[in-house]
């Protein structure tokens, strides 16, 4: 089974006022293994970077200056995504992020048209109930050693693509 365990970094919280997408990463595991291919880019959003969102992540609006639009890119990760199972940790989040980065390129359909949508936190939270399903906290469950400061989309995929396995 091919899944790819994926992750964004945004402008700020709701694409629905506006924020886009500023990084993507992917990490592709066949049968619950990593296999060392992954998609990641950074973007050019078009809108400044909230400082709420530039405190998570620690991207400014100056790092992305020259890098592409999602249209320029949208190709490759729907190429990236076919036929796999996308697994996201609050993937309502990603995917309503992702679709709509897909509308504003003229890309009918959504990623649902692409690729199977599965929401590593609603997994977690049926496997742990009452307890706390951060990624951070799944990392310490599965004794999966990790640091990070600051939030970025491939190392989040990375991480996440280790703790796909223990979820099912």
């Amino acid at each position: 089974m091919r899944q790819v365990a994926l992750d964004t970094e945004t402008t700020g919280i709701s694409h629905r006022l506006g924020d886009r997408v500023i990084e993507i990463g992917a990490v592709e595991l066949v049968d619950g293994q990593v296999t060392g291919r992954q998609f990641h880019t950074y973007l050019q959003p078009g809108c400044a970077i909230h400082l709420g969102a530039r405190r998570v992540h620690g991207i400014t609006d100056e790092m992305l200056v020259g890098k592409p639009l999602f249209s320029d890119k949208a190709g490759d990760l729907l190429g990236f995504l076919a036929d796999s199972e996308m697994v996201a940790h609050n993937a309502a989040f990603d995917v309503g992020f992702l679709d709509n980065e897909l509308r504003i390129a003229g890309i009918p359909g959504g990623l649902s048209r692409y690729c199977r949508i599965t929401c590593s936190l609603k997994l977690a939270r049926a496997c742990f109930p009452g307890a706390s399903t951060t990624l951070d906290n799944l990392l310490k469950r599965f004794s999966i050693p990790h640091r990070r400061d600051l939030h970025g989309a491939l190392l989040d995929a990375q991480l996440l693509a280790q703790v796909i396995p223990y979820l099912r």
